[in-house]
């Protein structure tokens, strides 16, 4: 049966299954990268069509800066500058505000109280034309979508600015000396490709990305001279170090979106074996995100001068790894973390920690 032939009550329910999809979908996504690749995907799913594809603009400059498109196949992302130059005359147009409704090409925009971006499904020549319905159920997934992304590029921005202040927090650690610096700018690049090693989630990465900033934010709270501490630390200022990450934990805990971040900022000095602080968990009662965070770490104050310690090279600070591995680290992230040490890119990447 064609969707010409489908009676009122079947349209109402097939439009209705899409508002429920959509509503699945916007509630399930955290960014808008994510939001538009599987927007993408349930498009193509929904009206049949050969490909789709999803623009977004910049709020502010109205400039597209994202292009996701999928073919029932693969997904495309294009968001880089030189990707984005040559958009053709008709998607400008749809951009600006026209709708297309041919035969085989459905363009609608994306608008709010100003333009979002737009979307954009295609058949082939040998397929059903796109009927009235097709049209329908593209509508709502433009109309459930364009609020969400909306809330998503205000929700970004909102994170961007607050991370500033984060990282400014960070310089201000940064100006107690070296010792207690923030870590080297290719300190996220490591734990990035770390993480997509062992398949972690895209959430997950981007809880590391602000755990790699704010972990050690409680710090601005330990006195200079218990960092740059030489000798052995008495039992008083081990119990300053101890607490800096619940002081980590107090500085971002009023603030909402960081809430999945707070048990990697909590637990990354946990051990494998249950003997770190400050709770003593222990395997897989440790956070993933600060099991990942607790062997780069270690790794980079291995081969970073320290004033109470001997600097190591690459090489020794991996036997050391894998010296502790099932003990202080979990084994298969450190099995990951040595492995990837064998590739060029990372290699260069453990190279950059020194300078």
């Amino acid at each position: 049966m064609t969707t010409e032939n489908y009676n009122d009550r079947q349209k109402y329910k097939i439009i209705l299954s899409a508002v429920h999809m959509v509503y699945r979908l916007v509630n399930s996504t955290y960014n808008v990268k994510e939001l538009a690749t599987r927007l993408t995907r349930l498009l193509c799913q929904f009206v049949k069509a050969r490909s789709a594809s999803v623009y977004i603009l910049d709020p502010d400059k109205k400039k597209v800066i994202l292009i996701a498109s999928y073919n029932n196949k693969v997904h495309v992302l294009k968001n880089k500058k030189k990707d984005l130059l040559h958009i053709p005359e008709r998607e400008k147009a749809v951009i600006k505000g026209k709708s297309i409704f041919e035969k085989h090409l459905i363009g609608l925009p994306l608008v709010s109280y100003d333009n979002v971006g737009a979307l954009f499904v295609r058949r082939e020549g040998r397929d059903s034309s796109f009927t009235d319905l097709d049209r329908e159920m593209v509508s709502v997934f433009a109309e459930q979508s364009v609020t969400a992304i909306k809330n998503l590029q205000l929700n970004e921005e909102q994170q961007r600015i607050i991370l500033g202040s984060m990282k400014f927090i960070g310089q201000l650690v940064k100006k107690k000396g070296p010792v207690s610096s923030t870590h080297t700018p290719v300190y996220f690049k490591i734990l990035k490709c770390l993480a997509e090693k062992i398949h972690m989630s895209q959430q997950g990465i981007d809880c590391l990305r602000y755990a790699s900033v704010l972990h050690d934010a409680g710090t601005i709270d330990v006195p200079y001279e218990i960092l740059s501490k030489r000798s052995q630390l008495t039992a008083e200022e081990f119990k300053i170090i101890h607490n800096h990450p619940a002081k980590s934990a107090e500085l971002i805990r009023p603030l909402e979106f960081l809430k999945p971040v707070l048990p990697i900022i909590l637990y990354h000095h946990e051990k494998y074996n249950g003997m770190g602080y400050p709770s003593g968990l222990k395997k897989e009662q440790i956070p993933l995100g600060a099991r990942v965070i607790a062997v780069v770490d270690a790794f980079e104050a291995m081969i970073r001068e320290r004033p109470y310690k001997k600097v190591l090279t690459i090489d020794e600070a991996l036997l050391e790894l894998k010296r502790n591995s099932g003990t202080q680290f979990d084994p298969d992230i450190v099995d990951a973390f040595c492995a990837l040490a064998k590739q060029k890119k990372f290699r260069a990447y453990l190279n950059l920690i020194r300078h």
